[in-house]
């Protein structure tokens, strides 16, 4: 059953799981709630360390220069935002925001100790209907976020919107693997070792077991590319990184 059809009948998925489209956004708060105090160490077991480099090169491709605005959604933690202040520099700003407060807050420790706190504002905001004005920002970012919108038209449209003419949205995310007889070993480490390491360091292998069937609802990079496209942005393309296993896509306001 296709995302369409299922939002068409007031459900929609939660991983593999299918669920009333009013209660996802509560569901993914609870999984982040969950992994919030461990979410960076996380990041880094079950990456090998590898999400910093795909962080870096979608900072490599923002375009900013000194005094610009920018826009980071589901910031998390907030690596990306203190990647974009330090490009903004002291008179730019950085908007860098997330709908779950306890992952906010966990960036804002993180922005404190990078010594970007006079440039980086944070606050609670869902992406589907993000509360700032049209036109003010030249790149919005959101960085393995969009898998866990419940309406990802609706939220790249809000990117949209915000965006000045002539920037761009950087959407950083998990993608489909290219590389197909990476599969089968892709598959067991995904449903297999991430659960348990899930378990092993915040005792919640369902956290981790989501994350893992999401991937796998997310729309692939042609899809995904098409999505932009269906909300407006132009010159959209997308670089595959690590044979696929993560994908930038990027798209301009013209």
């Amino acid at each position: 059953m296709g995302n369409e059809e299922t939002r068409a009948q007031g459900v929609t998925d939660f991983g593999y799981q299918s669920v009333p489209l009013a209660e996802k956004k509560a569901r993914v708060r609870e999984v982040f709630d969950s992994v919030a105090d461990r979410y960076d160490l996380m990041n880094d077991l079950m990456s090998l360390g590898l999400h910093r480099l795909w962080k870096q090169f979608a900072l490599a491709h923002t375009g900013l220069r000194a005094g610009n605005r920018a826009l980071d959604i589901a910031a998390g933690s907030g690596d990306l935002s203190i990647g974009l202040a330090r490009q903004v520099g002291p008179t730019g700003l950085v908007l860098s925001t997330d709908i779950n407060a306890r992952m906010l807050a966990r960036g804002r420790d993180r922005v404190l100790d990078a010594g970007q706190v006079a440039t980086v504002r944070l606050a609670v905001a869902d992406a589907e209907q993000l509360p700032f004005r049209s036109r003010q920002f030249n790149c919005v970012t959101i960085g393995f976020g969009l898998r866990n919108v419940t309406d990802k038209a609706a939220a790249l449209a809000s990117m949209y919107r915000v965006l000045k003419p002539g920037g761009r949205a950087l959407v950083l995310e998990f993608s489909k693997l290219v590389l197909e007889p990476l599969e089968p070993l892709y598959d067991f480490y995904s449903f297999n070792v991430l659960p348990r390491l899930g378990q092993l360091v915040l005792d919640d292998a369902a956290s981790y077991r989501y994350l893992a069937e999401s991937i796998r609802k997310h729309p692939g990079q042609e899809a995904l590319k098409a999505l932009m496209e269906q909300q407006g942005f132009e010159r959209c393309r997308y670089h595959n990184l690590s044979g696929g296993i993560v994908a930038l896509h990027i798209g301009y306001r013209l």
